[in-house]
């Protein structure tokens, strides 16, 4: 997000955006704007969209969802242990230049970085430099006293308190640390009020100081543990972020077009984000992650193009190995998309802040696991993906899944908010719908 002006996340959706956008970007876009999508769009190399006689129902699912107005553009991939099986692009980068969206577009994946992170520190694992089990104090110790915040007093001050036990790596890896993230907390939102602490969006390194809401282990709950992880991965291999997941998972993968720190090219093919405006229309907005961070996020950071990321989701579906390069061991991917936080449970997200993210539960009704890092669902999904499926999500619209038992992936990108607005939730679940029926009349 462009954090210039912003004291917190609710603050940059009150800016005057014409200082990043001209005002004609401003206007909300009615539905009828969305009448005629622009045709598929064939991406800087040159290369046209995949395309597959199984799966014309999710072009017909994705051309609606930019005609009546639920994105301004969308794209959406599926690949399974033998290559690609579906790619297609609809709608524009930006409505007001016209730009048609493409497969080489650049989109803020946000959470969807985490699934990379996990990835590098699972590299780590691997070779013996981290450990599951041990501290996070032993890596960070100007992080191995945190607090519990409990409460505010009387006079509007937090109540803190120590923690009963160490936050350890898994810990932060499964979300059971106890930290929590603003969005989805009023109490951690007003201790940021209180304190003047920076959110964690804004990759300062005073919001890694953040009070734990409960005591390490004892429920669930999202928050910044990967940015957490991000900083150990950093102090073991004494490399940044940055640099290790270019030479370390990028580079192996083809991935050409992802990183923390954008060029000016790259900036150029980014899809403009838009909000949902309470009469179903869509208003621009300026949104772009830090350009100078104390710290590369990596819960959250991360840009890239959909190829890029279904190149790392395919390293994922084929365990370990993508492009002549093993990413993983089979057994770590296996350790990774089973379930690590026991007896506990999945909570759904509240919102706390409404412009930002509407309450979300991925699967209604379905006991949820954690694994390394990802939501598992422990019976088959509503719309087609097996029990013991992960997937995750980023706050502007952007979504993927695994599915072991078919050794299919997809992945669907927008750049919307609120996170899981229900349209575009709607839409997700249309095209996964349409990837199993394509898979069915193989």
């Amino acid at each position: 997000m462009s954090l210039i002006l912003c004291k917190n996340r609710r603050d940059l959706l009150k800016l005057g955006a014409s200082s990043l956008l001209g005002a004609s970007a401003l206007a909300a876009v009615p539905a009828g704007a969305f009448a005629a999508p622009a045709p598929k769009a064939k991406d800087s190399r040159g290369a046209a969209p995949l395309t597959n006689g199984r799966f014309k129902a999710i072009d017909a699912e994705l051309a609606k969802g930019v005609a009546n107005g639920t994105v301004a553009g969308v794209v959406g991939m599926v690949a399974n242990q033998s290559g690609l099986l579906y790619e297609g692009s609809f709608g524009r980068r930006d409505l007001t230049k016209g730009t048609g969206m493409g497969l080489d577009t650049v989109f803020w994946l946000l959470s969807m970085s985490k699934a990379i992170t996990a990835t590098a520190c699972m590299q780590l694992v691997e070779q013996g430099k981290l450990k599951l089990d041990q501290r996070m104090a032993d890596v960070l110790p100007e992080l191995g006293s945190p607090k519990v915040l409990e409460g505010f007093d009387a006079q509007g001050q937090p109540r803190l308190r120590p923690a009963k036990r160490d936050v350890t790596l898994r810990h932060l890896l499964t979300h059971t640390s106890g930290y929590t993230y603003a969005n989805w907390s009023d109490r951690l939102a007003q201790f940021e009020k209180v304190t003047g602490m920076p959110d964690v969006a804004y990759s300062k390194n005073g919001a890694l100081l953040a009070p734990l809401e409960f005591d390490p282990g004892e429920r669930w709950q999202y928050g910044i543990g990967m940015d957490i992880v991000g900083k150990m991965i950093e102090a073991v291999t004494d490399q940044s972020l940055e640099v290790y997941f270019r030479e370390n998972i990028f580079a192996p993968l083809g991935m050409t077009s992802t990183g923390f720190l954008i060029s000016s090219e790259q900036r150029r093919r980014a899809a403009t984000t838009y909000s949902r405006q309470a009469d179903g229309s869509l208003k621009a907005m300026p949104f772009e992650m830090s350009q100078r961070p104390e710290f590369f996020s990596g819960g959250g950071g991360l840009f890239g193009t959909p190829r890029d990321y279904m190149a790392f989701l395919q390293m994922l579906v084929r365990d370990g190995t993508f492009n002549g390069a093993r990413v993983l061991k089979p057994e770590t991917v296996m350790a990774m998309r089973q379930n690590q936080i026991g007896d506990l449970n999945v909570n759904p997200l509240k919102s706390s802040a409404a412009e930002w993210s509407s309450d979300a539960n991925l699967f209604p009704g379905i006991d949820q696991k954690w694994g390394f890092s990802f939501d598992i669902n422990t019976r088959p999904g509503p719309n087609g993906r097996s029990a013991g499926s992960y997937t995750w999500a980023g706050l502007l619209n952007c979504y993927f899944w695994v599915d072991p038992v078919k050794k299919v992936t997809g992945a669907l990108f927008s750049q919307l908010l609120p996170f899981y607005d229900a349209r575009a939730v709607e839409l997700y679940g249309a095209f996964e719908r349409g990837v199993y029926a394509g898979l069915d009349r193989a």
